[in-house]
């Protein structure tokens, strides 16, 4: 897939999907000999798991050592502990987006027991 189609693909512009690929968030796209970026699957996959990540609020640096780690084969338990982390995080956002939600819902129910419905 060219870096246009991507782009269109996962709703991110072809300049993130570079600069994405400049600070190693995703490994090097496989180029054709006139030196496009040619996207296969597995770069594909790259991108929908960096969106993903990013879209839930995960932090580029985390990420960005996870993919070095993939590539260099190396750092299985590191790699374990860095998703670990940001799941945890991410278990604490939701928690706390829980409670805001709560606290509206309560707002929300008092405003529609004061103000008089229209008939």
């Amino acid at each position: 897939m060219t870096i246009g189609e991507v782009s269109e693909k996962y709703g991110l512009t072809t300049d993130t999907l570079r600069y994405y690929e400049r600070i190693g968030l995703i490994p090097p796209v496989p180029r054709k000999k006139n030196g496009i970026r040619d996207y296969d699957e597995k770069s594909c996959g790259w991108v929908s798991l960096v969106k993903c990540m990013r879209s839930a609020g995960v932090q580029i640096e985390p990420l960005i050592e996870y993919v070095a780690l993939v590539q260099a084969d190396k750092g299985l338990e590191r790699r374990k502990d860095i998703l670990l982390e940001q799941r945890e995080k991410l278990l604490a956002q939701a928690e706390q987006l829980k409670t805001t939600i709560e606290l509206l819902n309560y707002k929300i129910e008092h405003y529609e027991e004061i103000i008089p419905k229209n008939k």
